[in-house]
């Protein structure tokens, strides 16, 4: 539950998110509202959440997490007293700039003069934020590092991009793999999921490894597409990482056809070309350096 508080008793809860899909506690789907879950429990973690901030008198943003067993009941987790990664879903279905709020609480102003009144607050649409990492699925993750020669990301109603990735970075070991943030808002959860398809589709990172053929997986897998699923969606599903393909029809996840090692193949050609064209044929390779400096006349 999403909570922004002035101190005291001026508390409001923005949303309630379901549980999103991570591995080694990297969160890689995130969606909001938690419209799965009834309204009833929906509003018992809400008000618990409400309770604790009051409780402590916490100022500004921040997130109170609970673990939901298949009964309904809620257990309480942590706060973190944050902005979190996630924070975009949230400001989609609210309309609400929580990072702006966040400085202007900061600054003295009070939940009221934000406008931030707790029966105004209503959740509209579904938002899906998809984290892009340079992660190799196929390899249970494993980071990897290079430059990303192809940087393009997809736009269109209902997409927001939060990116810090462009063509000619060199994504290093030394930093979190995390290179953009995909977050697709619709009416409905399935017109959400058919946005996130598209943007992720229609995006190309090339030169690292990333998770894209994995999100995917996820997106089109029927019980994700129910919005059945829960902290043990992935490990129960570890057909999810194979990536070895990609769908070449994006009206038909289920037809996978064009294979990545053939975008690695061109990849490399194109590199290969892309030097020649620049610094000429090397003689390295075996090059007769006499006949390279004629031909270069």
């Amino acid at each position: 539950t999403v909570v922004n508080t002035s101190g005291l008793t001026h508390v409001v809860s923005l949303t309630l998110s379901p549980p999103s899909l991570s591995k080694r506690n990297q969160k890689l789907v995130e969606i909001a509202p938690a419209w799965h879950h009834p309204m009833n429990v929906r509003k018992a973690v809400q008000e618990d959440a409400l309770k604790l901030c009051r409780a402590c008198h916490y100022k500004n943003a921040g997130t109170v997490e609970f673990l939901i067993d298949e009964n309904g009941r809620h257990y309480f987790m942590e706060v973190n007293p944050r902005v979190q990664v996630e924070h975009t879903v949230t400001e989609e279905v609210t309309n609400i700039d929580i990072v702006q709020k966040s400085i202007l609480i900061a600054g003295g102003a009070s939940l009221e003069d934000l406008g931030l009144i707790q029966e105004d607050i209503v959740a509209r649409g579904v938002a899906i934020q998809c984290r892009i990492t340079t992660e190799d699925p196929s390899r249970d993750f494993a980071p990897d590092t290079g430059m990303l020669d192809v940087c393009f990301h997809s736009a269109g109603p209902g997409i927001r991009v939060d990116a810090a990735a462009y063509a000619g970075m060199v994504v290093q070991p030394f930093y979190d793999s995390l290179i953009v943030k995909y977050t697709a808002r619709a009416s409905t959860w399935e017109g959400a999921i058919r946005r996130m398809r598209r943007a992720l589709f229609e995006s190309h990172l090339y030169g690292v490894k990333n998770n894209i053929p994995f999100l995917l997986n996820v997106l089109s897998h029927k019980d994700f597409l129910r919005g059945v699923f829960d902290l043990n969606f992935l490990e129960n599903n570890p057909q999810l990482m194979e990536t070895t393909t990609v769908p070449h029809d994006i009206k038909n996840p289920a037809s996978f056809r064009t294979s990545h090692r053939k975008f690695d193949e061109l990849e490399g050609y194109l590199k290969y070309i892309s030097n020649l064209v620049v610094n000429g044929h090397p003689a390295s390779l075996g090059a007769d350096p006499s006949a390279l400096h004629a031909l270069n006349k």
